[in-house]
């Protein structure tokens, strides 16, 4: 029997963008269905195909802290449903410690059978499509499913580990109704849940239709071979940027008193490196846990972004790391820690230890700046942007969303439309940049007027300690949240703060700027 044992290098870049490319047309089909404005006004999905054993093949230029992860949920699914998967399933996780991030980002999985006479083994999936959007709400203490006190994973609400959503073609509607509302702390919208789910099944479906449209034209075998080769074209890319690696250690201290430590060791040799986080704290009480799957979804984005090759993210960019993180850490913590933070904030947060260790950039803002607020009738998630860190030979840019998120802000008409609030205003933050040889980019000034009464939460960073600058450049200015009462009278808020607004009060926030690289002579 013939086997293809090495790529064709034409073939390798067109498989590589035939791969990329249904991931693409997979968040089309998300975007246009869904019916939140988390998902589609601001992008906060992702999308990805596996192969047979759950690894990540490509993905869509989506979220970084969902697509580093979605490989621990889909092989979480083979491990516990392997021999029970059937044509037409979908199955939803959330699971922190089964491969999720936090719970409001719910991934939809769908294994991937030929059509009836293409298979020889009917009983397994060949492939994987995944699917992973941040949901406005699905339940928790607080609106939104951000609550910035939780201490408990069961506080920031659902957990769903592999539910099995979709069985052999028929929705579970009433199923998983009952989920989301039979709970300690109950979703507030769960039909806004459903039709997310609802797009997030269709999604998947299109990857589904796309991949066997692919065996079709090329064969099991050819499509099946470079998936691989795929991947091992993107661990060589990592292994050539690793030799020009140095080694490095960094201790990133957090707003909340707990510390990053990681020592970065590089193998000439072997082109590999070893990334050891111990000596960072332990699990906490708060919610800036981070789940293992969000530690290792770091550690590939930035070992990514050091490759200039255009190469999709995939699991191949791992093979030439060696991660250690100590269980029981806050990087790896145990059931039922809380996490809800760790996925948006801590994960910057490990990002800018790594950058650090190697001394290639300063620390960006740092933080996704977590706004949420509503009631029961409203719920509204987004991020706001930063500055980014500057480099060895660039400036920091303004006003953007870096590094682990990479999802919009919701258009002003939009928002307004949707929601009772205003947006009062919504500007740079001049000069809040570290200056140096190269400096860092500008937070911005978000002011949100409120016309009905309801629960406001921030969960941010970098309010307390600056964003470190590199090589003699100077730190990014922190940044804060405050509130402007209707009768004038300002309330400084902490770094994570879960408040009362009336009509006609504005809620402040100034994020912080990045971090400036090299002395100014």
């Amino acid at each position: 029997m013939y086997t293809i044992s090495q790529p064709d290098p034409v073939r390798l870049e067109i498989f590589k963008n035939l791969y990329q490319f249904i991931a693409e047309q997979m968040g089309i089909v998300l975007q246009n269905t869904a019916t939140s404005v988390n998902i589609k006004e601001r992008l906060d999905f992702s999308c990805a195909i596996f192969d047979t054993s759950g690894l990540l093949v490509a993905n869509a230029p989506h979220i970084p802290v969902h697509l580093g992860s979605m490989s621990e949920s889909v092989r979480s699914l083979i491990h516990d449903k392997g021999d029970t998967l059937k044509p037409g399933d979908v199955y939803l996780s959330n699971n922190p410690y089964n491969g999720g991030t936090h719970l409001p980002d719910v991934t939809a999985i769908t294994p991937v059978f030929l059509e009836s006479g293409e298979n020889s083994k009917p009983s397994t999936p060949l492939f994987y499509v995944a699917s992973r959007g941040h949901q406005a709400d699905i339940g928790g203490i607080t609106p939104g499913s951000m609550p910035p006190h939780s201490s408990t994973v069961e506080e920031e609400g659902i957990l769903f580990d592999n539910f099995l959503l979709v069985e052999q073609g028929y929705f579970r509607e009433n199923e998983v109704r009952e989920v989301l509302l039979n709970h300690h702390y109950p979703a507030r919208n769960p039909d806004k849940n459903i039709g997310d789910f609802k797009a997030q099944i269709a999604a998947n479906e299109k990857g589904v239709q796309e991949l066997r449209k692919m065996v079709s034209q090329y064969g099991l075998e050819t499509v099946q071979a470079y998936m691989k080769f795929v991947q091992d074209n993107a661990e060589e890319s990592v292994r050539r940027a690793i030799a020009s690696l140095r080694n490095g250690s960094f201790i990133y201290k957090m707003d909340n008193g707990a510390q990053i430590q990681v020592r970065v060791t590089i193998s000439l040799e072997n082109r590999s490196a070893v990334i050891d986080f111990t000596g960072t704290s332990q699990q906490i009480h708060s919610n800036f846990n981070a789940p293992k799957s969000i530690t290792q979804a770091a550690v590939l984005y930035v070992f990514r972004t050091l490759v200039d090759d255009n190469i999709p993210l995939n699991a191949g960019c791992l093979k030439p790391l060696e991660i250690i993180i100590p269980s029981g850490c806050m990087l790896n913590p145990t059931y039922p820690a809380a996490v809800v933070a760790g996925n948006v904030e801590t994960s910057q947060a490990i990002v800018d230890a790594l950058y650090g260790a190697l001394g290639v950039m300063a620390a960006s803002g740092g933080t996704m700046n977590n706004f949420t607020f509503g009631n029961d009738r409203y719920q509204y998630y987004e991020t706001i942007c930063c500055g980014s860190g500057a480099g060895t030979h660039f400036d920091g840019t303004d006003a953007v969303h870096t590094h682990m998120t990479n999802s919009r802000l919701t258009d002003p008409e939009v928002l307004e439309t949707r929601y009772p609030v205003q947006v009062e205003s919504f500007g740079i933050r001049s000069n809040s940049g570290g200056k140096g040889k190269y400096s860092g980019g500008n937070g911005v000034i978000r002011r949100i007027q409120f016309l009905e009464p309801m629960t406001a939460n921030i969960l941010s960073g970098h309010r307390i300690v600056p964003p470190f600058g590199l090589n003699g450049g100077e730190a990014g200015q922190v940044g804060r949240n405050w509130i402007q009462r209707q009768n004038g009278i300002e309330e400084n808020l902490e770094f994570s703060a879960t408040v009362e607004m009336k009509p006609g009060d504005v809620f402040v926030i100034e994020t912080p700027g990045g971090g400036g690289f090299g002395e100014v002579f």
